[in-house]
């Protein structure tokens, strides 16, 4: 039986937004790349009609493009870049917030989102609860009168565990306030949070959205109301992204998908192999069976992602030897690049949480997190195993 022609009004896959979304319709002489307009400020009427243009308002035409390509691979109203994903979510914060207020946050979090929901805010008059993401009692106990937003990170940073936004969104929506999620490590390829309920998606676009390891920026997705409320935050406080970032990070959009894709590919081998050898005691991955939520990321993610955490045996010395012996793979801080990398979150991204504190998040001396890139997986595992050889 031949197959029905799909509808011309179903929705455009996310390779192709990728590639088409927001761009202008096209008339002949057009460039097919949007180019890079190196301007900071445009001409206006003289009479003050009309939107003021001036790339640190984020409405230079590639910003403004870049945008609402985000927000269609999301579903969103509107998305906004910014310079940095700690930017995407100190603005989306600062804006949510007035002194007096209050978040309700998960335990498990980006070692800098922490300290700014920990440290920094609280000198602005606004206090977070965290909680046990894992516990839906908790949520609902740690709300008070001034609660105004719920903050929640999935798949974790460093330790994968991928949480379930719907029961919180239905909280949210129950109790009139935001549900605000960092999705950076899923991206919208394995993961749509807005389908699920999730009211302000947020992504580090430094990671897997730019995907080669040269720029720094960050997204944030939502109402258009809202997200024009943190644009004008960031007006502000001024963390506008650059028209080249910009131009780069179209550039990854354009092969998110196909990338993601390998990406997942290659950490399900290497997961599987890690969990298979006597030197490791421990891997995180959502795609291994073994992974406490790996029904429910089965459930609401169509891919598992790129990163692969393990424990070596023997801790932190372990760790070290383990790091000083490998050839391909690069020791580096960040994730998301065509390259494979690996760092060890003690030294990195939970460096400013105590030992006790990081050990109770289940990171331990000896935890090593690993960005798997694109290369041809036979390379990444051949190196593994004889970097492991030396533990």
């Amino acid at each position: 039986m031949p197959r029905r022609p799909r509808s011309h009004r179903s929705r455009p896959g996310q390779a192709t937004l990728g590639i088409h979304g927001g761009a202008p319709p096209a008339v002949a002489g057009d460039p097919v790349v949007p180019p890079i307009v190196q301007s900071a400020t445009f001409y206006g009427d003289g009479r003050g009609k009309g939107e003021l243009l001036y790339t640190r308002y984020g409405n230079n035409p590639l910003q403004v493009q870049v945008g609402q390509k985000m927000a269609l691979l999301e579903g969103a109203e509107a998305g906004l870049v910014l310079g940095s994903g700690m930017g995407a979510i100190a603005m989306s914060l600062l804006t949510l917030t007035q002194s007096g207020d209050h978040i309700v946050a998960s335990k498990h979090l980006y070692g800098a989102t922490r300290t700014l929901l920990e440290m920094e805010l609280p000198r602005r008059g606004v206090t977070t609860t965290f909680v046990d993401p894992a516990e839906g009692r908790e949520w609902r106990q740690a709300l008070r009168k001034r609660t105004r937003l719920l903050y929640l990170e999935a798949p974790t940073n460093p330790t994968l565990r991928v949480f379930d936004p719907e029961p919180l969104a239905q909280l949210a929506k129950e109790l009139g306030i935001l549900l605000v999620m960092d999705s950076t490590f899923a991206t919208p390829i394995n993961f749509r949070p807005m389908d699920l309920g999730v009211d302000l998606v947020i992504h580090s676009a430094t990671k897997y959205l730019g995907g080669h390891s040269d720029l720094v920026a960050g997204t944030v997705c939502g109402p258009a109301e809202v997200v024009e409320e943190i644009a004008h935050t960031m007006r502000l406080y001024g963390p506008s992204v650059d028209p080249n970032t910009v131009w780069l990070l179209d550039r990854g959009l354009r092969t998110l998908e196909v990338r993601v894709a390998r990406h997942n590919e290659n950490a399900m081998a290497v997961a599987a192999f890690l969990a298979d050898h006597d030197a490791v005691s421990e891997v995180f991955y959502p795609g291994l069976p073994s992974h406490p939520d790996h029904r429910r990321a089965k459930r609401i993610m169509s891919g598992f992602g790129g990163m692969v955490s393990f424990v070596v045996d023997g801790g932190g010395r372990a760790a070290n030897r383990f790091m000083k012996r490998l050839e391909l793979v690069s020791v580096a801080p960040s994730l998301g690049g065509v390259e494979t990398l690996v760092s060890q979150p003690r030294y990195t991204s939970h460096a400013a949480l105590p030992t006790q504190e990081r050990e109770a998040l289940g990171i331990p001396d000896g935890f090593l997190r690993l960005s798997v890139g694109i290369e041809a997986v036979d390379d990444i595992l051949r190196d593994l195993e004889q970097a492991l050889e030396g533990v």
